[in-house]
């Protein structure tokens, strides 16, 4: 019966994840999210007396291990999504605060739900953990993009797959295989409500048209009109954002091909298990 610690549950992709898994009856599936409700655990990624605390209850769920944990819980960027970071470091106060806070959750959160969880782990069968992190971190893609935009978001999820990196340096030995995984460019309908706030990733392919044109004036617009453009470019084929479940299959399929035997401990891929990132 294998058991699996899904982060982030609440909704979009982890939702995802928590669902498809839970529909194997055979599997024993645990939802870690900030607002416990009767079929949750509660755990906050900022909070590391309650990931402790969720460690506790997810060992008593288990009967003592954990095979699987899906580190999909964390921050995305309002502030930086569409200035470059020459622009946004005219604001240097607003700046730092941003980045902490992206670091705080992103970065230190999930170091702290992984040493949480990891003697559970140990304890575990399948002993795999992935963390749900972005193309935005892909360091070959930015340069080569010119990906302006949503600068401290990827600082972040770069920062995010070096831990992970470490982890997989510490306990590969162990069997434990520690990796991230981009989903994809996914339509969670996280801002169906107007798109104040997008970031980068989801402006892309949720109605391109109208954050054009609600910046046609402005530098912005010429940097996201390059930017898609050289999207296109890169990947000629792709037709858009996918949906949660599909997004989340390609995930699924990805941890379950993945092992440390194979060498796959402390790599960065995308849904589709290499470095193809749309």
């Amino acid at each position: 019966m294998p058991s699996y610690l899904i982060t982030g549950a609440s909704r979009g992709i982890g939702w995802e994840f928590l669902s498809q898994l839970a529909s194997n009856p055979s599997n024993t599936v645990i939802g870690l999210v900030r607002n416990k409700s009767a079929t949750e655990t509660r755990g906050d990624i900022s909070d590391y007396n309650s990931l402790e605390a969720a460690a506790a209850e997810t060992e008593k769920i288990t009967g003592g291990g954990l095979d699987n944990l899906i580190a999909n819980a964390g921050a995305v960027a309002h502030w930086d999504a569409y200035d470059p970071i020459g622009i946004l470091a005219q604001q240097p106060e607003i700046l730092e605060k941003e980045l902490m806070h992206l670091l705080r959750v992103n970065v230190v959160g999930n170091i702290h739900l992984f040493s949480a969880f990891t003697p559970l782990l140990r304890r575990g069968q399948t002993k795999k953990v992935i963390a749900i992190s972005s193309g935005q971190a892909a360091l070959d893609m930015i340069p080569k993009l010119q990906i302006e935009l949503s600068s401290l978001y990827s600082i972040s999820k770069t920062a995010l797959n070096t831990a992970v990196a470490k982890f997989s340096a510490q306990y590969n030995k162990e069997g434990i295989l520690f990796m991230s995984v981009c989903p994809g460019l996914v339509d969670t309908g996280r801002y169906d409500d107007g798109m104040r706030g997008i970031t980068l990733e989801v402006a892309f392919y949720i109605n391109v048209t109208n954050i054009y044109n609600t910046y046609r004036n402005s530098g912005t617009a010429r940097t996201l009109k390059k930017m898609f453009y050289s999207f296109a470019e890169y990947a000629p084929n792709f037709k858009g954002a996918s949906t949660t479940e599909a997004a989340v299959k390609d995930v699924l399929s990805v941890m379950d091909k993945a092992s440390v035997d194979n060498g796959d401990g402390g790599s960065f891929v995308s849904h589709f298990g290499n470095q193809q990132w749309l």
